[in-house]
């Protein structure tokens, strides 16, 4: 099952066609366990354009699995899990945490 905080390959619709790309688990293990679909925010390589407050360069990307620096943005999509491509790796949990404070800078929940 996916975990909150994990990090997949997963391919994202976007203006220029489909691309695969990183992302993130941001849905809990209730949702994930329950839902044939999993929620996941945008990781990108571009971290000189993180500067948003619900953006976050990640400190620890490579123990993450990442082959580059990346930023977490509040770009939001789902995925259905059976489409997940692999799953690479996890947040350490002082980027975890800081990813879960931009996630409510982002949403109303508290």
């Amino acid at each position: 099952m996916l975990r909150p905080g994990d990090v997949l390959i997963v391919d994202f619709v976007g203006a220029t066609g489909v691309k695969s790309r990183p992302a993130l688990v941001v849905s809990t293990d209730l949702y994930n366990g329950s839902r044939p679909d999993v929620v996941v925010g945008l990781l990108t390589t571009q971290v000189a354009k993180a500067t948003a407050p619900t953006d976050y360069v990640l400190q620890d990307w490579q123990a993450a699995g990442l082959h580059a620096a990346s930023a977490f943005r509040a770009y939001f999509v789902t995925e259905l899990q059976a489409r997940v491509r692999r799953r690479i790796g996890a947040l350490s949990g002082r980027d975890w945490h800081e990813v879960q404070t931009r996630l409510r800078i982002a949403l109303a929940v508290t």
